[in-house]
C-alpha cells in the first residue's frame, strides 16, 4: 500500500477531504524525522515506537580490493511494534492466507 492509497483510505473512512489528510500525514513524517534527528524517540501507544539504534564501530572488509575499512559507530532509525499491533497481525486470518504454505 502506498502513501497515497493511505490518504484515500482515511479520507473514505473520515469524511476528511484528501488535502487536509495529505497535510496531517506530511506534518507528521516531518515531526518524526525532525525529533529522530535531535535524538527523541516517538512512542505511540497501542501502535509501536519510532527508536534510534545504535550500531556499534567495526570493520568491514571491501572483497575485491581486498581492504579493510572501519565504519564508525552511528544511529539508524528503526520501528518497534507493539505487543497489540504483533498481536493484531499474528491472529490475522488475512495474513496467514497470504503467506506461503510449507
Amino acid at each position: 500500500m502506498t502513501k497515497a492509497e493511505v490518504i484515500t483510505k482515511i479520507s473514505d473512512k473520515t469524511g476528511i477531504q484528501k488535502d487536509d489528510v495529505t497535510q496531517t500525514i506530511e506534518a507528521f513524517f516531518k515531526v518524526v524525522k525532525d525529533s529522530m534527528s535531535e535524538g527523541e524517540n516517538i512512542y505511540v501507544r497501542g501502535f509501536g515506537s519510532f527508536i534510534n539504534k545504535k550500531r556499534a564501530k567495526k570493520i568491514a572488509r571491501n572483497i575485491s580490493k581486498n581492504t579493510a575499512i572501519v565504519i564508525d559507530e552511528h544511529y539508524v532509525p528503526a520501528f518497534k511494534p507493539s505487543k497489540v499491533f504483533i498481536d493484531k497481525i499474528k491472529n490475522s486470518k488475512q495474513v496467514k492466507e497470504l503467506a506461503p504454505q510449507e
